[in-house]
């Protein structure tokens, strides 16, 4: 990945990946409701800046449940990312069960843009860059 530094915080840190023309997401190990949010409308506004429609969104380093953003994640943030141009996300799962719950939930309330799970960030990003 050829990357240029976005943003970075204790929560996350969002790349443009200009090789492959997404935006890489890297949330960090602890995460709640509130970080979650945050992150994710920090994704959003970059997305709209850098005119992205592929997101490569890596929670590998993730430890901790977050459901209590999952419906919010579907029900507002998804739309919206769709909304800027959105067209695949890319979502690496973290290792940690509850975390993958998480995921697994939001995913229950997602109905676009087109969202694929991955227990790898190679594969995922070979599906990303066939899409």
């Amino acid at each position: 990945m050829a990357l240029r530094l976005l943003h970075q915080d204790s929560v996350i840190s969002i790349s443009y990946d200009y090789s492959n023309d997404w935006l890489y997401a890297d949330w960090q190990a602890e995460q709640d409701d509130f970080s979650v949010q945050a992150g994710a409308l920090k994704m959003l506004g970059l997305l709209r800046q850098e005119r992205c429609r592929k997101v490569l969104n890596d929670n590998r380093r993730v430890q901790t449940i977050w459901s209590d953003a999952s419906e919010w994640g579907g029900k507002v943030w998804f739309p919206l990312m769709a909304e800027a141009g959105l067209e695949y996300f890319a979502w690496v799962y973290s290792p940690n069960i509850y975390s993958r719950l998480s995921t697994d939930l939001t995913l229950a309330h997602t109905e676009k843009p087109v969202v694929m799970t991955f227990d790898n960030i190679d594969t995922a990003s070979a599906w990303l860059r066939q899409v």
